[in-house]
C-alpha cells in the first residue's frame, strides 16, 4: 500500500465523521434556534470538533489532489473534470462556509443568533458535501455513495 492508497482510504472513511458531526451540529443548531435554547459549552465544542474534522478532511483531500492520477487527466472528460475541478471547488466552498459560520457564531452574544448562524452556514456546507458525493457517484462509476473507496 502506497501513500496515495492510504490517503484515499483515510479521506474516504473520514467523510463519515465529518458528515455525522455536521448533521448533529445542524440538528442541534436548528433545535436551539427554533426552540429558543441557550447556546451551551456543548454546542460550542460540537461546532469546534466539526470545524476541526472538516479541516482535517480538507488536508487529506489536498494530499490526494496532489498525488491522484485522476487530477492529471484531460478536463474534457467528465471523470477527470470532476476530480480536477468540481470536487475541490465545492469542498473549498463547504470548508469556507463551516469556517465562517463558526467564526461568526463566536462573535455573537445572542444564543438564537449563534444557533441560526451555525444552522445556516453548516447546513449549506452539508448540502454541498452531500451533493458533491452524489456527483462523485454519477461521474465515477467505480465509487459508491456509502462505500469506502
Amino acid at each position: 500500500m502506497n501513500l496515495y492508497d492510504i490517503l484515499k482510504s483515510a479521506h474516504s472513511g473520514w467523510r463519515y465523521l465529518v458528515l455525522i458531526l455536521l448533521i448533529v451540529a445542524v440538528i442541534q443548531a436548528l433545535a436551539g434556534w427554533f426552540g429558543k435554547k441557550a447556546y451551551t459549552e456543548g454546542n460550542r465544542k460540537l461546532n469546534v470538533f466539526t470545524l476541526i474534522s472538516a479541516h482535517i478532511q480538507f488536508l487529506l483531500g489536498i494530499g490526494l489532489y496532489v498525488l491522484s492520477p485522476l487530477t492529471k487527466g484531460p478536463t474534457g472528460e467528465a471523470l477527470y473534470r470532476y476530480w480536477k475541478m468540481e470536487h475541490i471547488a465545492i469542498m473549498i466552498v463547504a470548508i469556507v462556509l463551516v469556517t465562517i459560520g463558526n467564526a461568526r457564531s463566536k462573535k455573537m452574544a445572542d444564543a438564537a443568533a449563534k444557533h441560526k448562524t451555525i444552522a445556516i452556514f453548516f447546513g449549506i456546507a452539508l448540502i454541498l458535501i452531500i451533493a458533491s458525493i452524489a456527483m462523485m457517484v454519477k461521474n465515477d462509476p467505480s465509487r459508491t455513495f456509502f462505500g469506502i473507496s
